[in-house]
């Protein structure tokens, strides 16, 4: 597909960038309750805590089982959990092509016991008509370590803390759940009475627990349980990411800066860091929930990467870059164990030709990733993360889409920018998101704009206005003469 018809063809993607657009929510009566509309004839409920977050998958056959059509089903979650929820995606599990379905937050009462999203279906089930959906969500700041304080080379336990029956606020006839943990190790987890083939539940088998099946349950049928597993990797935190990301049309350039606040929330030192020990450890390789270092893995034909933090320039960092790959391995000052905080910044530029294309029309799309960062196998997520999009002077008419969930956008703006050199500034579009996780790292964003001609020719202007400035004053200030005249 040619340039032209690819940017023609994003440009349909977007949507306008509102100077206060927020995550889509609906507000209801205080006394609202989702009415018994659906049945769950069959729900299968994994939780995964093999990475420093928890990814929870709900796939469900429903059924209407009200008179008329229905398109609205809720899913409940305590304020608590609302805090901290983060990334809800929604599919038909029978045909993932049909895209994501909206889910929208329910404002009713904020002191409420129960908050409720709503998930839209695409298409209004008859009364009878089943469909399965496919829902994914995910927890931050989901664990609690247990012991809370470790020896520096002791092995680190989380708690996460659960309901055995899936949380719904329909009747459920048949379920199971699923624990996924990242080890065998699994020393602690509730028991609760089985069937006529088990005598109790869980299951265990190497690193899962099997809850289940279990028959009819009521809406609202809750069975609170707690599982302790080993853990021996960093629980990285993202407090803050600022990413910033500044298009030069004159120079074909695309520069990326990301600056982060990170925070290890496993078990902190029962004693003071012991470097001879941690220099020991590292020697014989034992296993350690220490955070050591971040691999980066950037956009092909990145140059020019840099790493510094408070203090300066890191020098412990080595770049890789080929037709294959762009990756940048980075090694903090210090590892980072249960409560230390790590702030540090990472920038590099890119040819705006991988991300930036002409329309017919003369205006432009950019396409970047929403963020980028590091990829780490035990994951990462990240509390707010805010993208600042500096365009050239004088583009207008912005747009954007973000590939991210709706619910985890909150507001967007379009402001000025001034840097060197500008007159009336740049175009700057502000993205502020949270709850996200490393998941939907590499989601794309897409801008459309327009840069008026004479936009573009204000800055080489005022260069060659500069220039000119310049040589006057130089050549005025040759005619003057610096000396002594001798009297006669």
């Amino acid at each position: 597909m040619k340039p032209f018809s690819i940017a023609t063809a994003l440009v349909g993607l977007l949507s306008t960038a509102a100077a206060s657009a927020g995550t889509s929510s609906v507000v209801l009566p205080a006394e609202f309750k989702p009415p018994q509309t659906f049945k769950n004839n069959n729900l299968v409920h994994i939780i995964s805590l093999e990475k420093n977050y928890v990814k929870e998958q709900i796939n469900v056959l429903v059924e209407v089982v009200a008179a008329e059509p229905q398109d609205e089903y809720y899913l409940p979650f305590t304020p608590a959990q609302m805090a901290r929820v983060g990334g809800i995606e929604v599919k038909d599990r029978k045909d993932a092509g049909a895209g994501s379905f909206a889910v929208d937050a329910v404002e009713f009462d904020p002191l409420s016991d129960i908050q409720y999203y709503r998930i839209r279906l695409p298409t209004p089930l008859k009364t009878g008509e089943q469909q399965t959906l496919g829902i994914t969500l995910y927890y931050l700041e989901a664990y609690k370590p247990l012991p809370a304080t470790i020896a520096q080379d002791e092995a680190q336990y989380l708690v996460y803390d659960f309901s055995v029956y899936a949380p719904s606020v329909y009747p459920t006839l048949k379920q199971k759940t699923e624990v996924k943990a990242v080890s065998n190790n699994i020393p602690d987890y509730t028991k609760v009475p089985g069937n006529e083939e088990n005598e109790t539940f869980p299951q265990k088998i190497g690193s899962k627990l099997t809850y289940g099946p279990f028959g009819e349950k009521p809406a609202g049928a809750s069975s609170p349980a707690q599982v302790r597993v080993e853990f021996n990797k960093p629980v990285t935190h993202v407090a803050t990411l600022e990413r910033d990301v500044e298009v030069s049309h004159w120079g074909g350039n695309v520069a990326f800066e990301e600056r982060y606040t990170v925070y290890h929330r496993g078990a902190n030192l029962t004693n003071q860091f012991n470097r001879v020990k941690w220099a020991q450890q590292a020697h014989f390789q034992a296993p350690t929930s220490a955070l050591k270092e971040f691999r980066v893995p950037l956009q092909i034909g990145s140059v020019d990467p840099y790493f510094v933090d408070t203090i300066g320039n890191v020098s412990t960092s080595r770049f890789r870059s080929n037709k294959r790959e762009a990756l940048l391995e980075l090694k903090p000052r210090y590892p980072l164990f249960g409560g230390w905080k790590y702030p540090f910044t990472i920038g590099w530029n890119s040819d705006a030709a991988n991300f930036l294309r002409q329309t017919p029309t003369g205006g432009y799309v950019l396409k970047v990733p929403f963020f980028e960062g590091p990829k780490q196998s035990e994951g990462l997520e990240y509390k707010q993360v805010v993208v600042r999009v500096i365009l050239p002077e004088g583009s207008e008419n912005v747009k954007f889409h973000a590939d991210i969930p709706e619910m985890s956008l909150v507001e967007s703006s379009i402001d000025i920018h001034k840097t060197y050199l500008d007159t009336t500034g740049r175009t700057m579009l502000t993205i502020k998101a949270r709850n996200l996780v490393d998941d939907f790292r590499d989601r794309s964003l897409i801008i459309s704009y327009e840069t008026p001609f004479m936009a573009t020719l204000r800055k080489p202007a005022m260069i060659f206005a500069s220039f000119m400035a310049i040589y006057v004053v130089a050549w005025a200030t040759s005619l003057v003469e610096v000396g002594f005249s001798t009297k006669k």
